[in-house]
């Protein structure tokens, strides 16, 4: 986008679905066909899923939503994220509110990296086995990169080697890793594809036999991280930091919270990998491997007190995202998804992807700190209790609302309500 416009929508959740689809064509830039596109009861036509997955007989719906007031490299960018939970898409909206004054969200990405493993078994001499491999390495190199010219010529390819040997009960193994940039691919098929091209010559210079060949998920070569200021002034003042901290703390020192800590954070990543397109388990695997990489489970996100006593977050996490390749390039309600992120390379996108992640968690952690999680999820989850009750229409909110009201958000409460309203028509 050319002209520099604000994600800052005052109001957005009150708007009707028109306006809504209107604000984000003009933030976005969409055309017409892509409003359509969002407007249609058919996001994935049946022709497409048959050929998507195997045996299908419908899709499945979720549903999509626009988070706003995120200001991420000093670009603005509303982000869609595809998710069933209540209060997700609110929550990170608000974050980056909270954010805005103080530059948003910052970023960056350590490389575009994919690891692919190759299993060598059987040597005696393992450690011998593995210099042999090191020291055939440009011809590693020329066999990775004749599997995927095209790659290459857009600046990618192999990029380096390790090699590991690893014990184990039935004798030590051979691990060797090709390190490629896929670029703004995932990469999946081309470090596969590498793998099993490298196995068959890897088992004959050592005198081993080949195993597993498959790209790790453990992405740690491609780690996005994003950090932020939250001004003390506009969360609710230094007891709001402190405690805060406090609860941050609590995730840094104990695995049974960091999962739930480092489950909100991933609330907000894999709406926006869904919307998108992208592998989630694939996104969600990689952060939970690496969130117990050190000497035990821990968060994802990182908490302090600035000199000026604000709160400056910052997340690191490997993102394993691509614009190109699988479902994000065929699938057209992720492809629209794609324009209103405008993101011109992956680069770009995983800082979004890592801002809405840590805005996420915020927001969580400031609600578990205060409030506590389900004064604000459970109103908007009165909703969906509404729903179930048998309301429509209108009633949905007359219900929701009362049910809130009440501080019963419950389906035999909501079923009660509704007989209640009906009665009175």
């Amino acid at each position: 986008m050319s002209e520099q416009k604000s994600s800052r929508i005052g109001g957005f959740y009150k708007l009707s679905r028109e306006e809504r689809l209107d604000a984000v064509k003009d933030m976005a830039g969409l055309a017409q066909e892509d409003i359509d596109r969002l407007l249609s009861k058919e996001s994935l036509p049946f022709d497409l899923a048959d050929r998507l997955v195997e045996n299908a007989v419908s899709s499945f719906g979720v549903p999509l939503g626009i988070a706003t007031n995120l200001t991420v490299d000093e670009r603005d960018v509303l982000v869609p994220m595809a998710t069933e939970e209540s209060s997700v898409i609110a929550a990170a909206s608000n974050a980056a509110r909270q954010c805005r004054d103080s530059g948003g969200f910052h970023t960056s990405l350590s490389a575009t990296e994919m690891i692919a493993q190759i299993q060598i078994l059987g040597l005696s001499d393992p450690w011998a086995g593995r210099a042999k491999i090191l020291e055939r390495k440009a011809e590693i190199e020329e066999i990775c990169n004749g599997c995927d010219p095209m790659l290459v010529k857009l600046g990618g390819g192999f990029r380096d080697l390790e090699v590991r040997v690893l014990p184990s009960a039935s004798g030590a193994m051979v691990i060797t890793h090709i390190i490629v940039d896929t670029k703004d691919a995932m990469g999946a098929n081309a470090v596969n594809t590498m793998a099993e091209r490298l196995a068959p010559t890897l088992a004959s210079w050592t005198g081993g036999r080949h195993h597993l060949r498959i790209l790790s998920n453990l992405a740690d070569r491609r780690l996005a991280r994003a950090r932020a200021v939250w001004p003390k002034e506009a969360i609710g003042g230094t007891e709001i930091v402190d405690a805060m901290l406090d609860a941050a703390e609590f995730a840094e020192v104990d695995p049974y919270r960091a999962a739930t800590h480092n489950k909100g954070i991933m609330n907000g990543i894999s709406a926006v990998a869904l919307a998108t397109g992208n592998d989630t388990r694939a996104i969600e695997a990689g952060a939970h491997a690496y969130a117990a990489s050190s000497d035990a489970y821990r968060p994802l996100s990182h908490y302090e007190k600035t000199a000026d006593g604000d709160l400056a977050g910052s997340i690191e996490l490997p993102l394993s995202l691509g614009l190109v390749g699988g479902a994000t390039k065929v699938h057209p309600m992720a492809q629209v998804c794609l324009k209103i992120l405008g993101v011109q390379n992956v680069v770009e996108f995983s800082g979004i992807v890592a801002a809405v992640g840590l805005a996420q968690n915020f927001a969580a952690l400031k609600a578990l700190a205060t409030v506590g999680i389900q004064k604000g999820h459970m109103t908007l989850h009165a909703q969906n209790v509404a729903i179930a009750a048998g309301a429509v229409g209108e009633e949905i909110a007359e219900v929701a609302a009362e049910l809130a009201r009440r501080g019963e958000v419950r389906g035999d409460v909501a079923e009660t309500v509704v007989a209640e309203i009906r009665s009175k028509k």
